[in-house]
């Protein structure tokens, strides 16, 4: 391969990644098929392709699909809930945030609820709402009719419609959410996390079957409350898990505000909170080590950090 050839690839393996992130859930994912992608890319016929970026994109996408297609076997025998890996402000996987569009499809409420999507689906809605491709591009992607697409992208608007607005943040307004926050999860009482919380709020866990967390989803901003309070009271026994005494962050993950928990320089919890105008209408907690290891790396390279100032 030419260095030229390897150029094109590297012009496009940010966009890749982008899209296979948001199609997969998880950036290791990610980053597998987009090199799946580049060996397809090193063995073909490259003179005989006559738009790359086309190219990739169709096979990156085929490529996605088969994934998905065996992760719903696996989500069948996993532990528990299963969330998609937290990504942390910045990095390349987020792709494009021009749009409203672009950065919630991004989000940890847009990712969990496109699990519900059919593969197709979820292709189809994302390629056309967070990259802007015309039905006709993606109809040849996907080996469709251009027609056949548009019912699809309608079904998974529709699938998605119930989805409600979140509050845009930046750096510091996620942090003045988490303060809030973590003052009334640490505060030993219910009431001030009800107040914040919308009354059809839901929380969901991931531990992957390796951290202990909820295997059941919590729904109503009371039995949430009340899970909360129990899961932020200070124990002996939750230092000796989490392997010291946890130092609380605010970060945006996602494109929305959420809690880091870090000992020592391994982050071992992220809680991503979906701000809206109703109050906090999800909390996803993410305990599973193997999806904390790209975040962990990240955060602690982008160190040092002012952690929230907290009694535990």
């Amino acid at each position: 391969m030419s260095l030229r050839e390897a150029d094109v690839f590297e012009s496009c393996r940010g966009r890749l990644e982008a899209i296979a992130y948001r199609l997969l859930g998880s950036a290791g994912d990610a980053e597998d098929a987009v090199q799946d992608a580049y060996l397809r890319w090193h063995a073909a016929d490259r003179e005989r392709i006559e738009t790359p970026e086309a190219w990739l994109t169709k096979v990156l996408t085929n490529l996605c699909l088969n994934r998905l297609t065996s992760a719903r076997a696996r989500r069948e025998t996993y532990v528990g809930q299963w969330l998609p890996e937290p990504v942390l402000d910045g990095d390349r996987m987020l792709g494009p945030a021009d749009t409203f569009e672009q950065r919630e499809s991004v989000s940890m409420a847009m990712l969990t609820l496109m699990e519900r999507l059919s593969p197709n689906e979820r292709v189809v809605y994302v390629l056309r709402e967070a990259f802007g491709y015309a039905h006709r591009e993606i109809a040849e992607i996907l080996d469709l009719t251009e027609s056949n697409c548009q019912q699809i992208h309608r079904r998974a608007k529709q699938h998605l419609a119930a989805e409600r607005r979140r509050t845009e943040v930046d750096a510091a307004t996620a942090r003045k959410i988490v303060e809030e926050f973590l003052a009334a999860a640490l505060s030993g009482d219910t009431q001030p996390l009800i107040r914040l919380l919308a009354d059809d709020a839901v929380s969901v866990a991931d531990g992957g079957g390796k951290v202990v967390a909820r295997r059941t989803p919590i729904l109503g901003a009371l039995d949430i409350a009340m899970y909360l309070r129990g899961m932020f009271r200070p124990s002996d026994a939750k230092r000796a898990i989490v392997g010291g005494d946890p130092v609380f962050h605010a970060a945006v993950v996602n494109g929305g505000p959420a809690v880091l928990v870090a000992v020592g320089e391994q982050v071992v919890g992220v809680l991503c909170l979906d701000a809206t105008a109703d109050g906090l209408a999800a909390v996803h907690v993410q305990v599973n080590p193997d999806k904390l290891e790209r975040i962990t790396r990240q955060w602690t390279a982008a160190g040092p950090h002012r952690p929230i100032p907290t009694a535990w």
